[in-house]
């Protein structure tokens, strides 16, 4: 079921933070997924939130579901709570670098230009 729900400020917003591709997203959660304990599917690996993010990324926003939209909040929600405003690059710790990056937004990268989906 599409949305027309998506507002231009969240779309924008999450275009914004999310400054890794969904290929990108999608190596780094098999990456962090591996080795001795992994997972038997690595294209299951890593939390849902960032496969949600990945498959948001592939899709037009005409395609965008309800569930998209709530995730695509909570996405730009977490990455303001962590982030300064501006998201110019940090370095931090790396728990908190590999988190951010879970839900595909990298801090040592800066954020992507609105006109870039």
């Amino acid at each position: 079921m599409a949305t027309d729900h998506v507002s231009d400020e969240l779309w924008d917003e999450f275009h914004r933070v999310v400054n890794m591709t969904s290929r990108e997203l999608n190596e780094w959660m098999r990456t962090e997924s591996a080795g001795e304990d992994a997972e038997t599917f690595p294209d299951q690996s890593g939390r849902s939130l960032g496969h949600r993010v990945a498959a948001i990324l592939a899709k037009r926003r005409s395609d965008l579901t309800g569930d998209d939209v709530a995730a695509m909040t909570k996405v730009v929600d977490i990455v303001h709570q962590e982030r300064r405003e501006d998201l110019e690059p940090t370095a931090g710790d790396d728990h908190w670098r590999r988190k951010l990056m879970s839900i595909g937004h990298d801090p040592l990268k800066p954020p992507r230009s609105p006109d870039v989906t």
